[in-house]
């Protein structure tokens, strides 16, 4: 699933492709992805308005629009958007004013649009907890002290903190040399700092490269992100850790695949 940086990514590039576009009309192509309202109403109420701003929370795009309303976007494990598209993979094509289509395309089918007067009402929304860049050290620290919970299914708990999911979870606890299984409480003071500063320095380099292309995201322009090639123990079952050269391993905790060097991380 797209993480915060490649959700980030596409944000910074709609800003720079379609805002201030006016969508003139779309195209349906599978209904099934329009979670609300139906399908003939979300494409007469986006029929004609303007894109005035677009938003990332979490891992939620917000296109917010000239008539109030807004365009909520979630790609889920799948979805994608592309622009200039062709229309050949979309479940759903935005006609724009500039002659381009902007390419809503998801192959199982999970992703989610939805077409509100209000997002900040959406559940999702309203049961997040607060993103890396939003928090400081100090508060990082309190929030892990009181948990039992090992500490990347608490990393990845969007309730808890927001935007980073299995993939960037399992890169910043090898930065930080702890292992997935610790208890959030068992971690000292200088653990939880270095973990918070590997958080959001793993998600700042990974939005300079474009993000990570591991399954189906692509950039708006369909290229892959560029940041596979410095994963350090992500997909890397059985490859020799780059710092000891211990295989690394895979196990599956809180239901996730979980990679990590069973010497460099304690």
């Amino acid at each position: 699933m797209p993480e915060l940086p490649e959700v980030e990514t596409i944000k910074r590039e709609l800003e720079k492709a379609v805002l201030g576009k006016k969508i003139t009309g779309v195209t349906v192509h599978n209904p099934k992805v329009i979670r609300e309202p139906s399908p003939d109403k979300f494409k007469k109420r986006l029929s004609g308005v303007t894109i005035r701003n677009i938003l990332r929370k979490a891992k939620l795009l917000i296109l917010e629009l000239s008539n109030g309303k807004s365009l909520a976007i979630h790609l889920k494990m799948t979805g994608q958007l592309v622009y200039p598209g062709s229309g050949q993979a979309a479940r759903v094509s935005f006609h724009l004013s500039d002659g381009k289509n902007l390419d809503f395309n998801d192959q199982r089918l999970f992703a989610e649009l939805r077409l509100i007067d209000d997002w900040h009402k959406l559940k999702f929304i309203k049961a997040l907890g607060p993103e890396p860049f939003d928090i400081t050290d100090e508060q990082f620290k309190e929030m892990l002290s009181a948990k039992k919970t090992k500490i990347k299914p608490l990393l990845m708990d969007q309730t808890f903190v927001s935007g980073i999911g299995n993939l960037y979870v399992a890169e910043a606890l090898f930065r930080a040399k702890i292992h997935p299984e610790r208890a959030a409480n068992s971690l000292s003071d200088k653990e939880k700092s270095l973990l918070f500063e590997e958080i959001k320095d793993t998600l700042k380099e990974a939005i300079e490269y474009k993000g990570s292309s591991v399954d189906q995201y692509v950039q708006l322009t369909g290229q892959p992100g560029g940041y596979v090639k410095f994963h350090k123990v992500y997909d890397r079952e059985g490859k020799s850790c780059l710092v000891c050269k211990t295989p690394i391993k895979r196990m599956a905790l809180g239901g996730r695949g979980t990679y990590f060097c069973p010497k460099c991380q304690k």
